[in-house]
């Protein structure tokens, strides 16, 4: 709301303040925990607060919402423009602030140089999150070239202590690094073309003393699938500033006279419940802009891909023989994988010819997705609408729908090209051919593929297309989703490189990674959660020894990791040993009697040390908890393991599963957990918060789940 000169936007338990200048944009004053909207009139302002400084501009220019380069502020700025190599230098002098309890847009004008700022502040339902939007007008005569425009500029305190931001690559995604707080510039930039193996373009700035389950944390993410930039930059204050982003390439966004252009939105938040506080708030507004078929989501079928079964040799015979061996499973939904289209039998050629191979499948698809659905399971189809491999018709036809620039060879990654999603005649193209597939055949899913970065990024003149792209395939995806509204999607870019907010709006589910290893895959998944929903991480069983690394892992294991996310299965059933078939199969129906807890509801992430990972999902009073032992323990007997997230009173405690039971030594497991498995065991909630949870010995690879519930009626 506005309370006199200030702008307060506040939630549950985060504010954001500006205070409204005589000229100009509003001053930042606090983005962090919640203050109290009464005490604000009382308040001083920051012209009163902030004296005279040595070596400074006679006027003080503290930080506001759009600081410009030229007048004073000597900070990372909101907007680099420039018109013919001059007006590069903006000062606004018209400033109109709307504002109420919810949301604020601020209008910033510079007469003079003919540009108009839109930002708009809006919090979400619980006020946990902010969504910042900016849109650049050119209200000029001349053309006016966008060097950069942030989605937001951001304070951050003195107090902030660290930071923990994601990095990656193909089968090693969204692994976790901290760090201290930079003495002068961080940044994490994206020049792929999309968002990349490093997971959403986030950032987690801890407050000192903070960590999984307390003190002050504050988070952003970009939600954009393209080229970005998040930096934070160290001021001479104490503090420092955050902006966020797309990245630009110089001559990308030129606005003629009139024309606008909006850089995507950033969600950011401020927890004072530490890391597992600031993702929960996350998860909710990623599930706000979901849109599931039939307005809400239903139970998450249990999914099952041909891909590391059979790779591209298959055809009707063999996925029909497979698709009953993922019945008997119990899978619920069929994916065909990559190789079911006109010449492909490898990754060199047919990208772009989306009609079913003849030879694999002299019928067409049609009698192998009914006979899916006679097994009482859903149809999907993997597609890769974004490339075209050389030996293709298609290219053929239309070279000139490839990306390229004249005069230079365009590179070549898994034996294809990247198509101009800015082209209309290319989206047409697509939308045509998709929809006849969608219509011919009860396709109820699509594994929509990416497996390569994009370069050249420019079209035929060697203008950057970059913005263009991301644009055009964002269109294509709302049109098919138009189309076909009860089809579910799924983001895939060579596993997890296109996992962000923006394409969270268009599909339902995110392939994380294609390391199915389960060791690799726990990292991999808990940099996913902390920005994203359990129900949209794709998490299947793979096989053992696994393909991307060799290891060998116990079903057990494998299960209980996969089973944390929207669960699947990606090997070939007749190569297990029928123990390990009865094994699997008891999994999925564990997961299918307990999803409605593993989905929808809260997460929690915790390290219980001598390598014992812990997770929690479901609700405060009635939770699922996983605990994986990651590598051979140290010590003679494992310790306790409090969880800070269980409440006060009476909780019943059950062993549901438990693999790898026996120590380095086979040592016999106490009679704690035989008791456990047989009926829940009673303990003080303050007891597990503090003293611990008993646990039972697990060897390396070893995995236990309890279902821990509070009951106000048991006694202690």
């Amino acid at each position: 709301m506005t309370e006199g000169r200030y702008i307060h936007l506040a939630g549950r338990a985060m504010s954001l303040v500006l205070e409204r200048a005589e000229r100009g944009p509003p001053r930042w004053r606090h983005w962090g925990a919640w203050v109290d909207v009464a005490g604000l009139a009382a308040l001083p302002p920051i012209a009163d607060q902030r004296g005279a400084a040595s070596f400074s501009m006679d006027r003080d220019v503290p930080l506001t919402s759009a600081p410009t380069a030229g007048t004073g502020w000597l900070g990372p700025v909101a907007v680099a423009c420039h018109r013919a190599a001059r007006d590069s230098v903006l000062a606004w002098d018209g400033c109109d602030v709307a504002a109420d309890a919810r949301q604020a847009t601020i209008t910033l004008t510079d007469t003079a140089r003919g540009v108009r700022l839109v930002q708009r502040i809006s919090l979400d339902a619980d006020g946990d999150c902010a969504t910042f939007a900016a849109t650049l007008t050119n209200i000029g005569a001349d053309p006016l070239q966008v060097a950069a425009l942030a989605s937001a500029v951001l304070p951050i305190p003195a107090s902030a202590a660290r930071l923990r931001s994601y990095h990656g690559r193909h089968n090693g995604e969204l692994q976790a690094a901290d760090e201290a707080m930079p003495a002068q510039v961080w940044r994490r930039s994206s020049r792929r073309g999309l968002t990349g193996h490093g997971g959403p373009p986030g950032l987690f700035v801890l407050d000192a003393g903070a960590h999984g389950f307390g003190g002050g944390v504050w988070a952003v993410q970009l939600a954009w699938p393209g080229d970005s930039d998040l930096t934070m930059t160290a001021d001479d204050e104490g503090g420092h500033v955050l902006t966020a982003g797309a990245a630009l390439a110089p001559g990308e966004i030129i606005l003629a006279p009139g024309e606008s252009w909006t850089a995507p939105p950033l969600i950011a938040t401020y927890s004072p419940d530490g890391l597992n506080g600031a993702s929960a708030n996350f998860h909710a507004a990623i599930r706000a802009a979901l849109t599931w078929p039939g307005g809400s989501m239903r139970p998450r079928p249990v999914h099952f891909n041909s891909w590391e079964a059979c790779y591209f040799a298959h055809d009707e015979g063999v996925m029909r023989a497979l698709a009953q061996r993922a019945a008997a499973l119990g899978c619920e939904r069929f994916v065909l994988d990559d190789g079911w289209f006109k010449g492909r039998s490898d990754d060199r050629a047919g990208l772009g010819d989306w009609t079913v191979d003849p030879h694999k499948y002299p019928a067409g698809l049609r009698p192998l997705a009914d006979a899916v659905v006679a097994l009482g399971m859903e149809f999907g189809l993997w597609v890769e609408p974004e490339m075209v491999n050389p030996d293709s018709d298609l290219y053929r036809a239309h070279p000139d729908w490839a990306l390229a620039v004249d005069g230079i060879a365009a590179p070549t990654s898994r034996g294809q090209l990247v198509l101009d999603m800015a082209s209309g005649d290319v989206r047409d193209y697509l939308f045509a051919a998709l929809d006849a597939l969608l219509t011919a055949l009860p396709i109820a899913y699509l594994k929509w593929d990416h497996n390569r970065d994009l370069a050249p990024l420019a079209d035929a003149a060697g203008r950057p297309s970059g913005t263009a792209q991301v644009a055009g395939t964002l269109a294509l995806l709302a049109r098919l989703r138009a189309a076909h509204p009860d089809v579910e999607i799924e983001s895939c870019a060579g596993g997890g490189g296109r996992i962000d907010a923006g394409m969270a709006q268009h599909v339902h589910r995110f392939w994380t990674s294609d390391n199915i290893d389960a060791l690799s895959r726990i990292a991999i998944q808990r940099g996913f959660l902390a920005f994203m929903p359990p129900e949209m991480m794709g998490s299947h069983v793979g096989a053992s020894p696994a393909h991307a690394t060799g290891r060998v892992q116990p079903m057990g294991f494998r299960a209980v990791v996969a089973m944390t996310g929207h669960l699947g299965v990606e090997l070939d059933p007749a190569k297990l040993s029928e123990g390990e078939r009865a094994a699997l199969a008891q999994h999925i129906e564990f997961y299918k009697n307990w999803r409605d807890l593993l989905h929808g509801g809260q997460l929690w992430l915790g390290d219980g040390g001598d390598g014992l990972l812990w997770q929690a999902q479901g609700r405060a009073d009635r939770m699922l908890l996983f605990a994986w032992q990651t590598a051979p323990p140290l010590r003679r007997r494992p310790q306790p393991l409090p969880l800070p997230v269980i409440g006060d009173g009476p909780h019943r405690v059950s062993l549901l599963f438990s693999s790898g039971l026996g120590g380095p030594y086979r040592i016999a497991a106490p009679a704690l957990f035989a008791a456990m498995q047989a009926e829940p065991v009673t303990l003080d909630g303050s007891w597990l918060r503090h003293a611990g949870l008993p646990m039972p010995p697990l060897r390396a690879e070893g995995a236990a789940v309890f279902l821990i519930e509070h009951h106000a009626a048991a006694a202690i």
